[in-house]
């Protein structure tokens, strides 16, 4: 009798998770250190679906090209913005970017849905409007939340707050009282809601309004580090969606690095040197960065400050330059890059900074309080010097100096600079003082406990492992029956 062949089966395709970023690196790092760990014990695949304006940049398609084969990407064809203002706020020309790419994103779910089933569709903070094309192919929908449980629930408080708010919040007489936090001046809340009748406000109210339509928010945080807020978030409100905690979610680096600042690390005392650094895009005036230099040096404590040109825009609002001097210390003080010498070392434009705080020798961080080095430093429990720039940045540093009490911020004086009598104290109080002391014993406890959340039994790897769980399970959705 012969016996009839078996076909050989053909393993189904995983199902699919698309992750759509704003543009910039900043939301693209955290939602891409999620994916790899949504991969890793978890049997999905995850794409990348980028909007762009233009050409990705070097260090985009680097960070990209170098994931693991189950996470892909694809850039979306460039749309433009020519008809947008010339002073148009970033909150406008994301949302707008993304609003204009959304015929390219269904064509890209339309060739996803040919081979894989499409789960689930993960946005961030200024891509709500992508949930319409979810829709229409029965994927889920979620927000990736890559700031803080603090911002989160303003987000969430918003519509009321612009009801009842009948003028500028920087001008209510009394602070704002965001659920579960702890009440925060007008002034101190985030850029785009300081001018409600600026198109950025309008913008951020639209998404916080559509985040109630998502069937999850995933939150870049965790409870110890926010517990006000997350305690908040955690009760069951009708029409808000779960939250899920799954930060500190910082950069994963793999190999050694060598640079000339980690040499110069080793070679210091251990726990001995300020780190002072304001991000990839802040920027300082020319009067600030002549006052840091003679604060940093009255201070006589050592430093590693990555030292950018001065930008004397910043008065119409502008923290953006790129580095155009051809001697790149050559605006600082006369004689402060010699009379440092040895205590300081000055690194022009960039530093590994994940290294940087990891390193022994490192003590406090300077910092412009942009949400992803912030959990850097607590994941290596260095504290901080809180000097905010622009974006969210002010309602960080109110956070962690108020709230979480593992900051001190300078005062501004009134001709609108941070003078080097006030960087020089704290810098002094932060290294060698008692405050300085009592904040190196909290951030011990908040690295502790962000250690614990990302173990594998943590709070933080359950929340990933739940959400990798649903979407696995999600099946395709039968064709429709034709008349």
């Amino acid at each position: 009798m012969e016996i009839p062949k078996q076909e050989a089966r053909v393993a189904p395709a995983p199902p699919m998770v698309a992750m759509m970023p704003s543009p910039g690196m900043g939301h693209l790092i955290p939602m891409i250190e999620f994916a790899k760990r949504v991969v890793r014990y978890h049997n999905l695949s995850v794409t990348f679906v980028i909007p762009t304006q233009g050409p990705p940049s070097k260090a985009q398609t680097a960070v990209l090209h170098a994931l693991p084969d189950s996470i892909s990407h694809t850039f979306l064809p460039p749309v433009t913005l020519s008809d947008l203002p010339p002073d148009a706020m970033i909150e406008t020309t994301m949302s707008h970017v993304v609003l204009r790419s959304l015929p390219s994103l269904r064509e890209a779910f339309h060739s996803l849905s040919a081979t894989h089933t499409l789960a689930a569709l993960v946005v961030d903070l200024f891509s709500t409007d992508a949930f319409d094309i979810a829709a229409e192919f029965n994927a889920s929908r979620y927000v990736f939340f890559p700031s803080t449980a603090t911002a989160l629930s303003l987000f969430f408080y918003l519509p009321t707050l612009d009801q009842e708010a009948h003028c500028e919040f920087r001008d209510l007489p009394e602070p704002v009282t965001i659920p579960g936090c702890i009440p925060i001046h007008g002034r101190d809340l985030l850029d785009p809601v300081q001018d409600r009748k600026n198109e950025a406000y309008k913008w951020v109210l639209h998404h916080a309004k559509r985040y109630r339509e998502a069937e999850g928010i995933i939150e870049n945080s965790f409870a110890e580090l926010e517990p006000g807020a997350w305690r908040e978030l955690q009760k069951e409100q009708p029409g808000r969606p779960p939250v899920y905690a799954v930060g500190p979610l910082v950069r994963m680096e793999t190999g050694p690095v060598e640079s000339e600042c980690l040499r110069w690390l080793d070679e210091q005392p251990r726990g001995s040197v300020l780190f002072v650094s304001f991000g990839s895009a802040g920027t300082l005036s020319s009067a600030q960065i002549k006052e840091l230099a003679h604060g940093l040096e009255a201070s006589e404590q050592r430093f590693l400050w990555v030292v950018k040109s001065p930008n004397d825009e910043i008065a119409n609002g502008s923290y953006f330059k790129a580095e155009t001097a051809a001697d790149p210390f050559g605006f600082l003080p006369e004689g402060f890059v010699e009379r440092t010498k040895g205590r300081g070392l000055l690194v022009p434009s960039w530093a590994p900074q994940p290294q940087v705080l990891a390193h022994p020798s490192t003590a406090g961080f300077l910092t412009h309080c942009g949400w992803n080095s912030i959990l850097e430093s607590v994941v290596n429990g260095v504290s901080f010097i809180a000097w905010p720039l622009f974006a969210e940045q002010r309602m960080n540093a109110f956070m962690l100096t108020h709230d979480v009490k593992v900051a001190l911020r300078p005062k501004v004086s009134d001709n609108g600079l941070v003078e080097r009598q006030q960087i020089s104290s704290v810098v002094k109080s932060l290294m060698e003082g008692e405050e300085g002391k009592k904040l190196r014993y909290r951030m011990k406890d908040l690295k502790d406990a962000a250690a614990m959340a990302l173990a594998e039994d943590g709070s933080s790897t359950n929340h990933i492992s739940h959400l990798a769980l649903i979407w696995a399970n999600k099946t395709a959705p039968k064709p429709r029956q034709l008349n």
